[in-house]
């Protein structure tokens, strides 16, 4: 099946990439989930808007990365959230909340699609987050999360 992907996804390409993929991983993953629309001549012609797009908000340049992957590491990122008994949270910490608390931490502007959290964040504790920052180059951040 051949797809144009719509956002970064792991391991097969950048948005607008034209991909080939078995049918039951598109059909049933990629398509439903947004991740990717199926390519037609016409779906064609929606790639250069996707890559203008991608290309707005992306760090352009590797050394561009390094410098933000550098301004990551000098700051403090602490999420205040609401806990119950023993520090479990109600809910789950999300990428979208880890991307807010880096900007309140005076921070670079982060793009919560390329945060990526390997387990769900659901204790209270320092949690250690990856960014994929360029193709080449990702940073990882710790995140404190507290009883707010």
């Amino acid at each position: 099946m051949k797809l144009i992907l719509t956002q970064q996804v792991s391991g097969l390409g950048e948005p607008g990439d034209v991909i080939e993929v078995k049918d039951g991983y598109g059909r049933n993953y990629l398509v439903p989930r947004g991740f990717a629309i199926k390519w037609t001549r016409g779906a064609e012609k929606e790639i250069d808007s996707i890559k203008k797009a991608r290309s707005a908000r992306e760090i352009a340049t590797v050394e561009h990365a390094k410098e933000v992957a550098g301004r990551l590491k000098s700051i403090k990122v602490t999420l205040r959230t609401r806990t119950g008994a023993n520090g479990r949270l109600f809910g789950a910490v999300t990428a979208a909340d880890i991307a807010d608390a880096v900007k309140a931490a005076d921070g670079p502007d982060l793009d919560k699609r390329r945060i990526e959290i390997g387990n769900p964040i659901k204790t209270v504790g320092t949690h250690r987050v990856s960014v994929r920052l360029h193709s080449d180059v990702s940073a990882t951040i710790d995140v404190d999360v507290v009883a707010g």
